[in-house]
């Protein structure tokens, strides 16, 4: 067991807790630290999964944790660019498997 800003948080969390959802963002995107802020705010929350600039000037991101974690996601991230507000919109979202046994969140290279 692992203990964040956010109280005890199990490592062997049972896999039917979890959900995994895939977010496109379109918008003011890249050349913002929005993948960085996103590794900063899952990590903190203890989520999993991975975010990703595409050439097309998206960002991808596959999400895995609890309603709650990935709830707690979007305040918190929105609370990082509250000073400068950035612009963009989720423009696809889908529920896919959970991965089993993903230890961490991870910035991937530019597809």
């Amino acid at each position: 067991m692992s203990v964040n800003d956010n109280g005890p948080q199990t490592s062997d969390s049972n896999a039917t807790d979890l959900r995994r959802v895939y977010l496109r963002f379109v918008g003011q995107v890249q050349g913002v630290g929005f993948r960085w802020t996103a590794l900063h705010v899952a990590t903190t929350l203890n989520l999993t999964g991975w975010v990703r600039n595409m050439y097309d000037g998206s960002v991808q991101m596959e999400l895995q944790g609890t309603d709650d974690q990935i709830a707690r996601f979007f305040g918190k991230f929105a609370n990082q660019y509250a000073r400068y507000p950035i612009h963009y919109v989720i423009d696809e979202k889908k529920e896919l498997p959970v991965v089993p046994d993903e230890e961490r969140f991870t910035v991937r290279s530019s597809a």
